[in-house]
């Protein structure tokens, strides 16, 4: 049965707010088999008229032994979701309560005995766990929903009523935006030139003209950015369009440019939304990534043409490489963690661990996974070693994530993934490599097989590969510095809900090995005069000069034994215990003495002054480390 009562308050006509409550009296066996959360109860309150929400609240009441198995939710018709309870109040029963943002006490508090007398009035008010206000400025119109369920075992109960109240006020004015979005051509090749066409409209029949609006198109691994042309300004890198301002009637227009960096099967898909818009909008909101609105939408492209292996780039080291090859090493089977030796490297960390499966033993495939093994060749004749990951998902969501950490830097690192492949109603075998440096992410290029396509820095499985065969491989190539890898390895799409057993082996890895790279800069500063003083001094006889050096190493390698000396020209007479030192100009504040012997000659930078020349010194300097020495002199 649902039945509503409607009350208008009186207030400023200018901004009249109407309270609206509606409610739900269609009773319900809750419990663990009757409403599990994967298929919980639902009770819907329709709302007709359209007006913009400032103020939600909703009671509940039910009966259940056991209250903290519940867990509800109310969700609104535009598909935002506030959390009303989930598993509070332990062992007390039923629940007769008034949920409401304004409440003095969190229903987190709950832990008494409700009544089953009638409401409402609702026994007591809480504030719900997540937020109502979470609805504020959405549209009222549509069906609301209430959900609730029971997450354990043991106890039931009954629903009995719900009454959710609605504070509004009218929708005008607004401006009622909607976007489009469309691709060029949606099966181009790889390399092929393509566009994206996004259009934003304020409806004709719109009040305002619409200020402030955004959009949020972020572009997709496989769709390179070449340009962007039409209407505001769009940036690639935070993939915002900044439109500015459109009246009714209107339609703004943006066309990005770029290339298909996918290779052949592979589909890319490309969601853009209207994230911002000072006026109200009665049927979307911005920037709440529900598809179903009109502020949203996307465009797909499949690449075309017949898949080939591609052709990794070849691997540059400055000096020289360290290959890491499984054949000459050991790893005992079963083993998830190990430290090995790197030549002019030093000793890398490797680390496998699993979520959502288990690893799997086979005596084929060398034992108990991970394991080496030289079965999975990936088509290398004489068969080579490699660490195979055989592994037992038991959803898509489970995955393999391989961690190698180096003890510094290198160039640039490569190496080959085995098996990437696909069985339909079996598995959809996916990769994604990722690397670091100094804490920042580091992407590779990946080079397909004819059993999986790539797309950014992931590649997927969609063709079967046998153990021998070169089809499933996939070559990953770092050619910028990092100082660790990531290997996750898991589903994709096409696996089926429970994907089994699959498997994928790191073969040998290539590592560039480490290269120094010292810059210094030079920079100075005028820091009083004796005519001016500090108040814009001149460089004038008798000024005193600021220097500061700068030594940044730049490569990938620890710098060892630096050593810098800065001769003073005639026209310069150095300051007697003017030294300091530090990582950078501005914090240079470590005082060096003006000999080259002591304590502070380690700590971790030396200074000194000899004759005419000014030097520093220290024992090394790490990838982007930086050591800064800074003096005064006076001008001749």
């Amino acid at each position: 049965m649902l039945v509503w009562l409607a009350l208008t308050l009186a207030s400023n006509p200018a901004a009249a707010q109407t309270t609206t409550s509606y409610s739900n009296t269609t009773s319900g066996t809750i419990s663990e088999s009757a409403t599990p959360c994967i298929s919980p109860m639902v009770r819907n309150f329709t709302v007709a008229a359209n007006a913009q929400i400032t103020d939600v609240n909703i009671g509940v009441q039910l009966t259940h032994t056991y209250r903290g198995d519940l867990r509800a939710t109310l969700v609104s018709p535009s598909g935002t979701v506030v959390n009303l309870i989930t598993n509070i109040g332990t062992s007390a029963d039923n629940l007769n309560v008034l949920f409401d943002d304004s409440a003095a006490a969190s229903v987190t508090t709950h832990t008494a005995n409700d009544s089953t007398a009638a409401a409402p009035p609702y026994q007591r008010t809480f504030r719900p766990q997540g937020s109502l206000a979470g609805f504020n400025g959405e549209a009222a119109a549509g069906t609301w929903q209430l959900t609730i369920c029971d997450s354990l075992n043991g106890d039931s109960g009954a629903f009995t009523r719900s009454d959710l109240t609605l504070t509004t006020v009218p929708l005008t004015p607004y401006a009622d935006l909607s976007l489009t979005k469309s691709v060029s051509n949606a099966a181009p090749a790889f390399g092929a030139s393509i566009n994206y066409v996004l259009s934003v409209t304020n409806a004709a029949a719109s009040p305002l003209t619409a200020t402030g609006v955004t959009v949020q198109d972020t572009l997709p691994a496989g769709f390179a950015f070449t340009s962007a042309s039409g209407f505001g300004s769009y940036n690639s890198a935070t993939g915002v369009w900044t439109v500015g301002s459109i009246p009714p009637g209107v339609t703004r227009t943006l066309t990005i440019s770029g290339t298909v960096a996918a290779t052949a099967g592979a589909s890319v898909t490309n969601i853009g939304e209207i994230s911002a818009s000072a006026a109200f909008d009665p049927d979307s909101s911005p920037g709440n990534g529900t598809a179903a609105e009109d502020d949203q939408d996307s465009a797909s492209f499949t690449v075309s043409g017949t898949r080939i292996a591609g052709t990794p780039p070849t691997l540059v080291c400055p000096v020289g490489m360290t290959i890491y090859d499984w054949d000459s090493v050991s790893w005992a089977a079963g083993t998830t963690s190990d430290s090995q030796s790197l030549t002019a490297i030093g000793t890398a960390n490797f680390n496998i661990a699993i979520s959502g499966g288990a690893f799997l033993s086979n005596a084929t495939y060398g034992g108990q996974s991970p394991t080496r093994q030289n079965v999975v060749t990936g088509g290398l004749s004489p068969a080579q070693y490699s660490i195979f990951q055989l592994v037992d998902f038991s959803s898509q969501a489970g995955i393999v994530t391989s961690t190698i950490t180096l003890p510094t830097a290198v160039p640039g690192a490569q190496f080959r993934l085995f098996d990437v492949d696909y069985a339909s109603g079996q598995f959809a075998d996916r990769v994604t490599v990722t690397g670091t440096y100094n804490g920042v992410p580091v992407y590779p290029l990946l080079t397909n097989g004819t059993a999986n396509y790539v797309i950014g820095n992931s590649a997927y499985g969609d063709v079967l590969s046998a153990d021998g065969s070169p089809d499933g491989t996939v070559v990953v190539t770092f050619q910028a510095p990092v100082d660790s890898i990531t290997i996750e390895y898991g589903s994709h799409a096409l696996a089926p809900t429970n994907p089994g057993q699959q498997g994928m082996a790191l073969h040998d890895i290539s590592f560039c090995r480490p290269v120094g790279n010292l810059a210094i800069a030079k920079t100075s500063s005028i820091v009083s005069d004796p005519v001016n003083g500090t108040a814009n001094p001149k460089a004038i006889p008798g000024a005193i000069m600021r220097y500061c050096l700068l030594v940044t190493n730049n490569g990938s390698a620890t710098a060892t034994g630096i050593a810098v000396a800065d001769p003073l020209p005639a026209t310069l007479a150095f300051v007697p215990g003017s030294l300091r030192s530090g990582t950078t100009c501005a914090s240079a504040t470590t005082v060096e003495d003006d000999n080259a012997a002591g304590a502070d000659e380690g700590d971790p930078f030396g200074a000194a002054f000899a004759g005419t020349s000014v030097s520093a010194s220290t024992a090394s300097l790490g990838p982007a480390a930086a050591m800064a020495l800074v003096f005064n002199a006076t001008v001749n």
